[in-house]
């Protein structure tokens, strides 16, 4: 095991913040995690793009007047999981795959290609948290 990879196997840390619920918190989320996960040393891509799209579900379909949503981030030996959670807790996510020409509805499909894996935890109505994690070292090599 090389140093990097016994730092990873041996911390924990999250980050967490609350944000509104708009492009504008959607956008701001992608920015302070990316710079959490600079400051941690860790790859920015594919997490940056996944915390992008569960922010903007969260602003998007998530969106409650006067309530924020919830990025955090934790990271567990060599897992990073990503966490949105917002008040919408009666619309859950569905993977759909949308029309050829759609502008829009790719996010879910994109989190399941990026995704080591994936899902959503009902909380305490009315809050959902949709997760995604990924793994931070690449698998060794099979000989």
């Amino acid at each position: 095991m090389n140093q990097k990879s016994a730092e990873l196997t041996s911390s924990v840390r999250n980050f967490s913040v609350q944000l509104s619920p708009t492009p504008r918190g959607a956008r701001l989320a992608r920015l302070l995690a990316t710079e959490q996960l600079r400051s941690w040393g860790l790859p920015l891509d594919p997490a940056r793009h996944l915390v992008a799209e569960l922010a903007a579900n969260a602003a998007d379909h998530g969106r409650v007047a006067g309530r924020d949503f919830r990025l955090t981030l934790y990271v567990v030996g060599d897992t990073l999981r990503v966490e949105v959670t917002d008040t919408r807790g009666e619309r859950l996510p569905e993977v759909r795959t949308p029309a050829p020409d759609a502008e829009s509805g790719r996010g879910l499909l994109l989190v399941e290609a990026l995704a080591h894996r994936w899902g959503v935890t009902e909380e305490r109505f009315p809050r959902k948290t949709v997760w995604a994690e990924l793994r931070l070292t690449p698998p060794e090599p099979v000989s």
